[in-house]
């Protein structure tokens, strides 16, 4: 716990020197959006609709993530109604996908730290595998978002009788822009966080059919891949999104 504090107050001090009250308060947005955390874990235990309380918290953790420290309401919001949008889409991806590929609950590989402990909690598993999808795909949903929405907005400001079709090709362009280093962030995150598991697979000399049908693997994967697929789908849905805004912002000057 002494560890946790130390490089708690090590992030703090970064931040507060790279952006000083921007640095502050997305330091303090962090701490909110872990609360958010501890408290779907809470009502999930207690046995509220996981898809209901996923669904609530998200958007306030979306909000969160976006409003805290931003100053530019274009842009924030902008941003949100784009991330909540691509945050509907998903969830009705994640859905079918999750019941189809049968990844809940625990792999063979957690039966150590399991050994002794009951898994009968009263919960279903595949709604709490849902629910962990999306809740993983917030970060690369706002931060997707806010890059687009920011690129956008400077835009405008630089060239405020822009076209909206040239908006949403340079949005798009925007968009290629991140696409690749975003797409590296998640691979090198997943990559690394289970280095353990797969020396695990390569001691046990696991075959290529066990490596594609293990559960803990698999599940992995598809978090991996669902947050892939929402950072291509907020390019799009951010640049459109500012484009009708623009539209409507227009309409109301004439």
């Amino acid at each position: 716990m002494s560890t946790i504090m130390a490089l708690s107050l090590v992030l703090l001090a970064v931040m507060v020197l790279v952006g000083g009250r921007k640095g502050a308060l997305a330091f303090l947005s962090l701490w909110l959006n872990f609360g958010c955390l501890f408290l779907a874990i809470v009502l999930i235990s207690v046995h509220f609709s996981p898809l209901l309380v996923t669904l609530i918290l998200g958007i306030l953790m979306l909000a969160l993530t976006i409003f805290v420290g931003q100053d530019d309401l274009m842009t924030t919001q902008t941003a949100f109604f784009a991330a909540v949008l691509v945050l509907l889409i998903l969830l009705a991806l994640i859905v079918p996908v999750e019941h189809w590929a049968a990844v809940q609950g625990f792999g063979m590989e957690d039966s150590d730290e399991l050994e002794g402990l009951s898994l009968l909690v009263g919960i279903n598993f595949v709604k709490v595998s849902i629910a962990t999808a999306v809740l993983s795909t917030l970060g690369a949903i706002a931060e997707a978002a806010m890059a687009i929405a920011a690129g956008l907005s400077e835009l405008i400001q630089q060239h405020p009788t822009i076209e909206t079709r040239a908006l949403f090709t340079a949005g798009m362009h925007v968009g290629q822009q991140i696409i690749g280093t975003t797409f590296n962030t998640l691979f090198f995150g997943f990559f690394g966080g289970f280095l353990g598991l797969f020396i695990w697979f390569a001691d046990l000399q696991y075959t290529w059919g066990e490596l594609l049908n293990n559960k803990v693997l698999d599940a992995e994967l598809i978090l991996v891949l669902f947050s892939l697929i929402s950072v291509i789908l907020t390019v799009p849905m951010t640049t459109w999104v500012m484009a009708q805004r623009l539209q409507i912002m227009r309409k109301k000057q004439d």
